[in-house]
């Protein structure tokens, strides 16, 4: 068997063997999750309205994954986890490579709560301290840059009711 073939075939099993990872081509390359859908979100803040495209995550193991092993992360791109029924979420960052903004949403699409810039790799908990409808992952820093405050209304339907 030659080299190259023998390498393809190792690599391609890799993919294969490892469930827990995300495709091997987006853990390589920070793409989006094409195995997830997407919306339209936007958050009116003081200075305007601010447009993302974001993945929805709904199920326990998309939500367990979240934006683990990504290498990086559009500004106008996000994650939303939807939770039902309405908790006190916590996150942790980790296998995540890239420092994100957590943003915790109330059922009435408020932002109860901004965790800006979570580090990379941290077990440390990041808690919504009261009870959210959905959180919200932008890259890191990104809430700042865009004046997006704690108060401000967050708006996303989900294609799928």
């Amino acid at each position: 068997m030659k080299l190259g073939l023998r390498r393809s075939l190792v690599a391609l099993t890799l993919c294969f063997a490892v469930p827990m990872l995300p495709s091997c081509t987006q853990a390589q390359s920070g793409e989006v999750n094409s195995n997830l859908d997407v919306a339209k979100l936007s958050i009116k803040t003081t200075q305007g309205d601010r447009n993302f495209q974001v993945e929805i995550a709904r199920t326990f193991e998309e939500q367990q994954r979240g934006m683990m092993f990504r290498q990086s992360m559009a500004s106008d791109r996000g994650m939303i986890f939807p939770l039902n029924p309405i908790r006190e979420a916590s996150f942790w960052m980790k296998n995540t490579l890239i420092p994100l903004d957590i943003i915790f949403v109330r059922k009435d699409g408020t932002i109860a709560r901004i965790a800006p810039e979570a580090v990379p790799h941290s077990l440390e908990p990041v808690r919504s301290g009261e009870p959210v409808a959905a959180v919200l992952e932008l890259a890191g820093g990104e809430a700042a840059k865009q004046g997006i405050l704690e108060g401000d209304l967050v708006i996303w339907s989900d294609p799928k009711g």
